[in-house]
Parts: structure tokens; C-alpha cells; sequence
């Protein structure tokens, strides 16, 4: 069982997110990346589908810049064999399709059964690059999987809708998209640690298709109103109601 799983360097959720004089892109200074964890969810569900067939390989594979490497060292790390790596730094600049179609590029000189990514990345939120493998490749796509099982070359995946779950099947090789609830991935131990040293990394320039979108502007959500004390006590439940009602309008 041979799977591919796209993988991305993102901004630690946990990091304090600057704007960049250029108002177009992120402040570079004191930033910590990490593999964006709906990613590392894909990851995790593919190394757990090569250890229940017990063969294949997963491959992590990515695009950005020279940085991007230490990511693909983590994906190793956790038990990927192999990382390529296409390397772009105008990757941030890129739309999803320009994205996919470098994935796509290199993707259709390998041998896969799968192809898991994470929902989202979540430095931009397009949610886009799992749907458009699909197309350029011209095989099924399922997203938002919370469950997926694999049996005599065809996929039963699990994915939640309003009010419920929603059960399909479809043949391989595919592409699926992980969501939260998925598994719940590993943590590299020193023995992963010390043999991504020694996996193969290949890594890989491609020619990029144009990009159809553009980023005019970056600008920080608008900052919330003081808070406000309408009085202590029992005594401030009428105006506390009469606020509610006429003015945030609740009630």
C-alpha cells in the first residue's frame, strides 16, 4: 500500500501573527512553524493504513522554501520512508491551483494506492489543493473524513454532515481530505528521530502554472469594544436585560 500524503509548513497557532511592511504577506521575524496539524492528521492515518497491510511506503510531499525541509524531517521523523520536496520560495504567494498543479506534476511520476491530505492548512484556509489533486488527476475525492477503511481496492470512508455521518465508498487509487476526529497522531520518538537522518529526500523544481489570484491586502480584524459594567447585584439584572434586548439585540 503505497500513499502519498501533502503536507504543509505553517505558523504555530500559538504564534503572535504580524502583518509585513508590504501589507501583503506575514512578518518573518519570531515566527515558529510547524506541520500544520490537519496534515499531521493525514500523516498520522497514513502510517497507521501502511502498518495494518504491513508494506508500502507513505511519502511525504510538500512545496515551499528551503525551510520547508525541517517539516518533511518531522514527517520522517514520525515514520514517513521517503520526503520529496518541491522547492518554491514564492510558494506564500501562490493560489491553490498553482499548488495542486506542482503536486499534481510531481505526484503523476509516482506509484500510489492513496493520496491523504490535511482539510485545510491553517495559515490560509483555502481548503482547496485536496479537491484539485482530484481533477488533475482524474481520480475520487472524499473530504472532511472522520473514518476511513481500506478493503479489495476500494475505500469506506465516514464523513460528518449536519446532524449525523454521511458513509461512502469509492475505488482507489483516491484522495481524501483528514478532519478532526480522524485519529490522533504521534509523536516522534528518538529512534524516528535519529533514522529521518538516514531516509531518502529527494527534492524537486518544477515549473509553476500562473497564479489566478492575487493578495491586494492584509488587515487585522477590528478590535472588540470595552466591556462594559451596568451596575452589581440583583439590582443590575433590569438594565442588563433592557442592553441585551435593545441594544445587542439577543433577546
Amino acid at each position: 500500500m503505497n500513499i502519498i500524503t501533502c503536507v504543509k509548513r505553517v505558523p504555530s497557532t500559538e504564534t503572535n501573527i504580524k502583518i509585513a511592511k508590504d501589507g501583503k504577506s506575514l512578518e518573518q521575524t519570531g515566527v515558529e512553524y510547524i506541520l500544520s496539524p490537519f496534515d499531521e492528521i493525514a500523516l498520522e492515518e497514513a502510517l497507521r493504513i501502511k502498518e495494518r497491510f504491513g508494506g508500502g511506503e507513505v511519502i511525504a510531499l510538500t512545496v515551499g522554501p528551503a525551510e520547508s525541509a525541517t517539516t518533511l524531517r518531522t514527517c520522517l521523523a514520525m515514520g514517513a520512508d521517503k520526503a520529496i520536496h518541491i522547492k518554491d520560495t514564492e510558494a506564500y504567494k501562490r493560489d491553490p491551483f498553482a499548488i495542486g498543479s506542482a503536486l499534481a506534476s510531481v505526484i503523476k511520476g509516482l506509484q500510489y494506492n492513496l493520496i491523504l491530505c490535511g482539510k485545510q492548512a491553517v495559515d490560509d484556509d483555502n481548503a482547496q489543493v485536496g479537491s484539485i489533486l482530484s481533477r488533475l488527476l482524474n481520480i475520487p475525492f472524499v473530504g472532511l473524513i472522520t473514518k476511513l477503511e481500506i478493503s479489495d481496492n476500494k475505500a469506506t470512508v465516514h464523513r460528518e454532515i449536519s446532524g449525523g455521518y454521511e458513509v461512502l465508498e469509492v475505488s482507489l487509487p483516491a484522495v481524501f481530505s483528514a478532519q478532526k476526529g480522524l485519529n490522533e497522531p504521534r509523536y516522534p520518538s528518538l529512534k524516528g528521530i535519529m533514522s529521518a537522518k538516514k531516509k531518502p529526500f529527494e527534492e524537486k523544481i518544477v515549473n509553476f502554472e500562473a497564479s489566478s489570484l492575487e493578495i491586494l491586502k492584509m488587515e487585522y480584524p477590528p478590535s472588540r469594544p470595552a466591556g462594559r459594567i451596568v451596575g452589581k447585584g440583583v439590582e443590575a439584572v433590569p438594565e442588563l436585560v433592557k442592553l441585551l434586548k435593545e441594544e445587542a439585540k439577543i433577546i
